[in-house]
C-alpha cells in the first residue's frame, strides 16, 4: 500500500494525505468504502476513491449542511436526510431540541458499519429520535408526501448511487416530501474544480425551478477539492437570512454553541455572500 493517499481533481493536480495503515476495505453492492489512518488528519475515509469525511474536519461539512436549514424552520420537528451514513448530520441535527424524529435514508449499510467501528465519536447513533433505513433514498422520498420540516441532502459526489441526487426530478420529490413551510439543504460540490460547474449549474437550475426561494452558500473544508465547498438552501417560502431566521440562530446557539466548531451567527451571514466567480456558475 502506498504511504500516501491521492485524490486528483483534474488531471494531476489534487489532494496528497500521508497514511499509516488501512483499516477497512469492503466493495459493498454500490461502491468501494475504505477508511484509512492517517499522519495528520486522524480516520479517513473514502468512497471509490474520493474523500468522504475525516476525524479532524468532518465539523465543518455537518454543521453547514445542518444548521442554517434547521434554524431556518420556525419548528423543525420531523427530518429526513439522504445519505449521511457517517452519522455526523443526525449529530448536528439532533442537536435541536425542537426535533422529534429523524429518518436517515443511506444506500449502503457498509458506511454505517464503517463510520460506528472507526469513527465513535461522529455518530449519534443511540438517539432514539433517530431512525436508520438502507433504502434508496430517491425511491424513498418519492413515496413521501408533506411528511417532514426539513429534508437535508448528504451525499457523495454525482457519480454512482449518488447520481441521481442533483436531477430535477429528485427535488420535486423533496419539495412534494416537505410540509408547507419545508426547507432543504445539499451539498452542491466546489465551485473551484471546473468538471463540478455542470452539476452545480444543473442543482440550482433544477431548484429554481421547484421552490420558491434558493440560495447558495459556502464552507470552507480542507479536503474536500481545492477547499471551498458549496452548498444549497431551498425553501417553500422562507428567507434564510432573514431577521427571524437571524434571531432564531442567537437564540439557538444559546442551546449547544459550546458543541460547535464552525457555525455561528456570523458564519451564518457571511456563507451566503458569494464571491463573483462563484455567482457566475449559477446565474
Amino acid at each position: 500500500m502506498p504511504l500516501q493517499f491521492n485524490e486528483f481533481y483534474h488531471e494531476n493536480t489534487g489532494l496528497t494525505i500521508g497514511l499509516k495503515k488501512l483499516l477497512f476495505s469492503e466493495q459493498s453492492d454500490y461502491q468501494l468504502v475504505e477508511v484509512y489512518e492517517t499522519d495528520t488528519w486522524g480516520h479517513l475515509m473514502t468512497i471509490d476513491g474520493m474523500v468522504m469525511l475525516s476525524e479532524k474536519d468532518e465539523f465543518v461539512y455537518h454543521e453547514m449542511v445542518a444548521h442554517p436549514v434547521m434554524f431556518a424552520h420556525p419548528n423543525p420537528e420531523k427530518v429526513l436526510i439522504i445519505g449521511g451514513g457517517d452519522g455526523g448530520t443526525a449529530r448536528e441535527v439532533l442537536k435541536h431540541s425542537s426535533v422529534k424524529h429523524v429518518d436517515m435514508v443511506e444506500i449502503d449499510e457498509a458506511v454505517v458499519r464503517a463510520s460506528e467501528q472507526f469513527f465513535p465519536g461522529i455518530g449519534a447513533w443511540d438517539d432514539k429520535r433517530l431512525k436508520v433505513l438502507f433504502e434508496d433514498g430517491i425511491a424513498f422520498v418519492k413515496a413521501a408526501k408533506a411528511e417532514y420540516d426539513v429534508v437535508i441532502i448528504d451525499g457523495s459526489d454525482p457519480v454512482g448511487p449518488a447520481e441521481g441526487l442533483f436531477e430535477k426530478d429528485f427535488f420535486q420529490f423533496c419539495f412534494d416530501a416537505l410540509k408547507e413551510d419545508g426547507v432543504l439543504s445539499a451539498q452542491t460540490e466546489s465551485p473551484w474544480v471546473q468538471e463540478y460547474h455542470k452539476s452545480i449549474k444543473k442543482v440550482f437550475k433544477a431548484l429554481q425551478e421547484v421552490f420558491t426561494e434558493t440560495e447558495m452558500y459556502l464552507g470552507f473544508i480542507p479536503l474536500y477539492p481545492a477547499g471551498m465547498w458549496s452548498f444549497a438552501f431551498a425553501s417553500k417560502g422562507v428567507q434564510v437570512q432573514s431577521d427571524e431566521v437571524l434571531e432564531r440562530v442567537e437564540k439557538g446557539l444559546t442551546e449547544f454553541s459550546d458543541s460547535l466548531k464552525y457555525y455561528n451567527k456570523e458564519v451564518h451571514q457571511g456563507a451566503f455572500a458569494l464571491p463573483g466567480f462563484v455567482k457566475e456558475i449559477i446565474q
